[in-house]
């Protein structure tokens, strides 16, 4: 069965890519292991020099990988370019430091000697989504084959050229053929893979089922697994918040550069109802003046959904909350243009257990919940089953970092929209997911933490 790639813009279709056959997959695993053997003798020195030379094909590229992104997933071309960019910085991050990360700690106990140093486990299955068809996969490939181990990517089977290229970004930095393959499988033949000894390890970005299956696989097999999954994060404004800020952060954080396909996208906006009003009106007003349309043209901000069962998820949530007391700010429909769009849209009145509020929404729609106390807004904020990112908003930083201790989630953003850095740990908790990617924290998922002691 062919893996398509369809211009969700113009719903063109742009690529087809053959599925790769059981043989096929199992001659790709036993190079990648035959690579292993050579690849984890190799030195830091040799390691950062092949990731640097990807970090400059990256940028040497940006204009064509981004050209690629925006035809396969509909983000803006200044999106897909500074994911690229940021792909290339995490890729000069850990070559950077990957060494100084992974430096044996020497701990003084009863020993002569004592410490506990680094060794890399083997290759590494990650699973990867669609809405950030590169920075999902760098931000695992970089740390992981930095640290010696190797990467096998089974991708979206709609990014298919998205996986080529990134294949193609580390063979032509000079990576020994099998340091990291592309697997153009679908998900189906995930299963057997997660099962295959040659396999040591797994890491998803996705959805709560699918992080669930890829975790029961893995676990039945013992075998590490990091899994970031959805989340519906709280944007949290006080009354004591600076609102021509929050709101203007707030149509940022809800559209993640993505038209709101994003995990960390902020999704449940909790508001104190002192502020509720002028803070709405502002919302409006920013969201109003928003381009939606071609991603291709640079006066455009919001692109097109990913698919039509995206379109379809979002109207049957947007409509089940109106039948539930919700009102239409703006927006709440699809605009009469060609491609899988969908307005941005506002809703008030928001009750907890409308669709908006319990289910992770993934797209341009901002329901605004209206609360009486800073108590409440943390008790609304984590009655969720997610708990990725969140947001603080408040004039009083130190009020709001006390705050940041109740909220449930793997990272609180004071003043600012929730997004990842290589320099930080990711990662949520609850349904959210576990494990952490990026930082010092994330080189460390997938090696073997090993003491070593000496009489």
């Amino acid at each position: 069965m062919a893996l398509q790639s369809i211009n969700p813009a113009t719903l063109e279709l742009i690529n087809e890519t053959a599925e790769l056959s059981d043989e096929q997959i199992n001659q790709k695993l036993d190079l990648a292991t035959k690579t292993y053997a050579s690849w984890k003798k190799t030195t830091f020195s040799e390691r950062s020099k092949l990731m640097q030379q990807a970090a400059k094909h990256l940028r040497d590229n940006k204009a064509r990988y981004a050209k690629l992104i925006t035809q396969e997933v509909g983000k803006t071309l200044a999106a897909a370019e500074a994911e690229v960019e940021k792909s290339a910085f995490a890729c000069d991050y850990y070559a950077e430091r990957a060494e100084t990360f992974l430096s044996p700690e020497h701990i003084e106990t009863d020993a002569s000697d004592s410490y506990v140093r680094f060794d890399p486990i083997g290759p590494v299955l990650a699973v990867m989504p669609w809405n950030f068809p590169f920075w999902q996969v760098f931000r695992f490939a970089a740390p992981a084959l930095m640290a010696g181990n190797v990467g096998l990517l089974k991708h979206a089977s709609n990014v298919m050229l998205s996986a080529q290229a990134i294949e193609e970004t580390f063979t032509a930095a000079g990576f020994p053929e099998g340091v990291f393959l592309n697997l153009a499988i679908g998900s189906k033949k995930v299963e057997q893979i997660i099962r295959d000894p040659r396999i040591k390890a797994a890491t998803l970005t996705g959805s709560e089922y699918a992080g669930s299956q890829v975790a029961m696989q893995a676990g039945e097999e013992i075998k590490t697994t990091v899994l970031e999954l959805g989340g519906s994060d709280p944007f949290i404004v006080l009354s004591d918040a600076n609102i021509d800020e929050a709101a203007e952060t707030a149509v940022i954080a809800r559209l993640q550069a993505n038209t709101g396909q994003s995990c960390i996208a902020a999704k449940r906006f909790i508001v104190h109802e002192d502020v509720a009003q002028e803070f709405i009106s502002k919302l409006k007003a920013n969201v109003e003046a928003l381009v939606v349309g071609d991603p291709t043209d640079p006066k455009t901000i919001v692109g097109p959904l990913a698919n039509e069962q995206m379109v379809r998820d979002i109207e049957r949530q947007v409509s089940e909350s109106i039948a539930m007391g919700a009102k239409v700010v703006t927006g709440g429909r699809k605009p009469d243009i060609k491609g899988h769009f969908y307005m941005p849209t506002i809703l008030s009145d928001i009750k907890r257990d409308m669709p908006v509020m319990r289910e992770e929404v993934f797209g341009p729609v901002i329901p605004v919940y209206v609360v009486s106390s800073i108590e409440e807004a943390i008790e609304v904020a984590n009655d969720s089953d997610y708990g990725l990112g969140s947001t603080i908003f408040s004039s009083d930083t130190n009020k709001a970092k006390e705050l940041a201790k109740q909220v449930e989630s793997g990272c609180v953003f004071i003043n600012n929209q929730v997004k990842s850095d290589p320099r930080l740990p990711f990662g949520g908790v609850k349904k959210s997911g576990y494990g952490r990617e990026l930082s010092h924290y994330g080189i460390k998922e997938f090696v073997n933490i090993k003491t070593v002691w000496v009489k």
